[in-house]
């Protein structure tokens, strides 16, 4: 996740500051009792206010689970599987582009969607390393079935780690391990991938990882989207046979507060395609999906809606944990840990999107409950 350029608005409430301009003179003598007043109550919620901090009160303690949905998950999304796959990835440690790691865990993946019956490839591409401007190769692993169908979708997310948790507070240089930023929709598309066998007749899916999402190595600036902006720029140089219909990014799906808003970028570029995977999220009765907008973001769903003309929306909790009083926020820090994510969460998402999927086939049938 990047903050700048990335979340170019944040759409936070705001509050509204009395001025406490003087009253005329002739008015003094009728406001004092009303000031003073005035004055005991500010002094008593002081009081108040001190009292409820040094107790604690506002003190935020370990973030419970919330469930995503007013409905049980189906037995066929396994939120458990899906934990364990994060778990799994988070594991190799961080996986900033071009690191050993980063190898491991394209190693795993390859073979993990081949055994699911994927054909898997490579899309390496060559860049510069920010720090020394040496030769980098990067790769998107694209896992592909029945890419000649005449309904072809898309499922992305991107697979590498900041280097660094450089927003936090205490340790900016410490260890980054990405369970929500990166890890979370990884392990999305790994739980998604297991309802790919029985797809319908007309539809094929490819799901893509994306590296170079932020090969970053400072707080602010540099180049983002590397993977995405490389793979949309060889889709419309190249075109497929079958062009994809439509997108699905999935980016910190696995919040254990999980609120998914509609995505500014999204509804304005993808506009329909938000509308009909919300709409298949109340039908389904995950209430973590919710039917306004809150975060303009950029993320790798620009390069595919502006350069591929693939129409695609970004599915992204981008509030870590949820805000509130005394709330942390666990982006870009060394908080971003699996105890801190949900495979609830992200199977959640998943039943939404393979149900979404198979209502796009002209052989629909009525949603699984």
């Amino acid at each position: 996740m990047t903050s700048s350029p990335r979340a170019r608005s944040r759409h936070p409430m705001t509050e509204s500051d009395d001025s406490g301009r003087a009253e005329p003179s002739g008015s003094a003598n009728r406001s004092r009792p009303v000031f003073a007043w005035l004055m005991i109550g500010l002094l008593l919620g002081a009081g108040s206010w001190l009292i409820l901090v040094s107790t604690g009160a506002f003190q935020r303690g370990a973030v419970a689970v919330e469930s995503p949905t007013r409905n049980p998950i189906p037995d066929r999304y396994d939120a458990e599987r899906a934990m364990s796959y994060l778990k799994q990835l988070c594991d190799l440690g961080p996986r900033p582009s071009g690191s050993a790691a980063m190898v491991r865990q394209q190693r795993l993946l390859e073979a993990f969607f081949k055994e699911r019956g994927a054909a898997v490839t490579r899309q390496a591409f060559e860049t510069r390393d920010p720090r020394d401007g040496s030769p980098l190769t990067m790769v998107n692993l694209i896992a592909s079935w029945h890419p000649e169908r005449p309904k072809r979708f898309l499922f992305c997310a991107h697979y590498d780690t900041r280097p660094y948790p450089d927003r936090d507070r205490n340790n900016p240089r410490g260890v980054f391990v990405g369970a929500n930023d990166g890890a979370s929709g990884t392990a999305g598309l790994m739980e998604l991938a297991n309802q790919l066998d029985d797809l319908p007749s007309d539809i094929g899916v490819d799901l893509v990882l994306f590296d170079g999402e932020e090969f970053i190595w400072q707080r602010d600036g540099g180049r983002y989207f590397l993977g995405s902006t490389y793979f949309a720029e060889q889709y419309r140089n190249d075109p497929p046979a079958v062009p994809y219909a439509a997108g699905v990014l999935f980016d910190m799906i696995g919040d254990k507060e999980l609120k998914l808003y509609y995505e500014v970028n999204s509804i304005r570029l993808a506009k329909s395609v938000a509308r009909s995977f919300w709409k298949k999220a109340d039908q389904l009765g995950v209430e973590a999906f919710v039917m306004r907008t809150r975060h303009e973001l950029r993320d790798d769903h620009l390069p595919l809606n502006q350069i591929a003309k693939i129409p695609t929306i970004d599915v992204i909790d981008f509030d870590y944990p949820r805000p509130g009083i005394g709330a942390p926020s666990y982006w870009h820090t060394e908080q971003d840990v699996p105890e801190n994510c949900s495979g609830e969460s992200i199977a959640a998402v998943v039943w939404v999107a393979h149900q979404w999927l198979l209502s796009l086939s002209s052989a629909a049938t009525e949603p699984t409950r």
